[in-house]
């Protein structure tokens, strides 16, 4: 008789099941609701898509915390020499400066996030609270002279901001906060027309949902007969944009409040940061057909299949978003 073999068990990772739990853990979600009001609420007008960075073409939190995470380590660095040294003082309270804009990009941000990435966002942010709160201890020991206390508050600090860093990598590479969730339209949707239905299908002024090649596609017909198609899918966390409203030449997404323009998926407004790939769009023998959009403005080559339609003279113009 062979022995049956011994299935191997594997341990699932302490890190990852606390992550896990936290994600769903709503203990956090009365205050969340709270903060998200109040950030939410701030005046910021205009200013807040500078803080989602629209401007960047995508999140502007990451890059900002570059300086007050790079401040401490060096002056962690610089603490490993016996002595007083004033370049690690300095460091440290030039972290400390760079850490309020770096924190009001983060409370932008977070505030339009789904609820498991919120949770896990809190607790982020109490952890870079608890570093920031741990390097000014710090500062206030070394000004008044107490050297080897403010480095101990600085390697807790240093300690705080890895915790908090971990917990950054896990909203970004986990669970895609801050993430373009349209970016692999190109490489899915295939070259050439995709016929998508009858112009009668798309009422005028109302958003219809279609798909091709099982990406889902937001169809507009304008009242003057223009048709536009988007990738439905939101670019900041996926939102159904057919279910958005709209008004004045863009669409709003009915998740978090991004506009996008119709003609070219341009981002108008945030939290979006990247625009939605966009189609061109023609009418064939009463029917409508779209083709993905070179976001460089080129056009594809014809396939032989458009080549022969183009002789039969069944073809309207195929100028983008456009049918006449």
């Amino acid at each position: 008789m062979s022995a049956t073999p011994r299935r191997r068990r594997v341990k699932q990772s302490r890190v990852l099941w606390f992550l896990d739990r936290l994600e769903r853990a709503p203990w956090a979600d009365p205050v969340i609701d709270t903060l998200r009001t109040r950030v939410r609420s701030l005046p910021l007008g205009r200013g807040r898509d500078v803080l989602h960075g629209r401007w960047l073409g995508h999140p502007v939190h990451p890059l900002m915390v570059q300086v007050p995470i790079g401040c401490w380590l060096s002056a962690a660095v610089l603490d490993l020499r016996p002595g007083r040294s004033r370049e690690a003082d300095l460091l440290v309270g030039v972290g400390l400066a760079a850490a309020v804009p770096a924190a009001l990009t983060g409370a932008t941000d977070w505030a339009e996030l789904h609820r498991e990435q919120m949770r896990v966002g809190l607790v982020h942010a109490m952890a870079n609270t608890t570093a920031v709160g741990l390097y000014a201890a710090s500062l206030a020991c070394r000004i008044k002279g107490r050297t080897d206390r403010g480095r101990a508050y600085g390697f807790l600090g240093l300690s705080a901001v890895g915790l908090g860093g971990m917990l950054g990598g896990h909203l970004a590479y986990r669970q895609a906060s801050g993430a373009n969730h349209a970016e692999e339209v190109p490489h899915v949707v295939t070259e050439g027309w995709h016929r998508i239905g009858t112009v009668d299908e798309f009422p005028a002024g109302e958003p219809v949902r279609r798909s091709v090649d099982d990406v889902p596609l937001l169809v507009v017909r304008e009242f003057g007969g223009t048709i536009h198609a988007l990738a439905e899918r939101c670019s900041h966390l996926a939102g159904p944009l057919s279910e958005g409203t709209i008004a004045d030449g863009c669409v709003q997404c009915p998740w978090h409040g991004s506009v996008f323009r119709l003609s070219d998926g341009w981002n108008v407004r945030g939290p979006a940061t990247a625009p939605q790939p966009a189609f061109d769009t023609r009418i064939v023998d009463g029917h409508v057909e779209v083709r993905l959009r070179h976001q460089d403005g080129g056009e594809r080559a014809p396939s032989g299949g458009d080549t022969d339609r183009a002789r039969t003279g069944t073809e309207v113009s195929a100028t983008p978003g456009h049918a006449d």
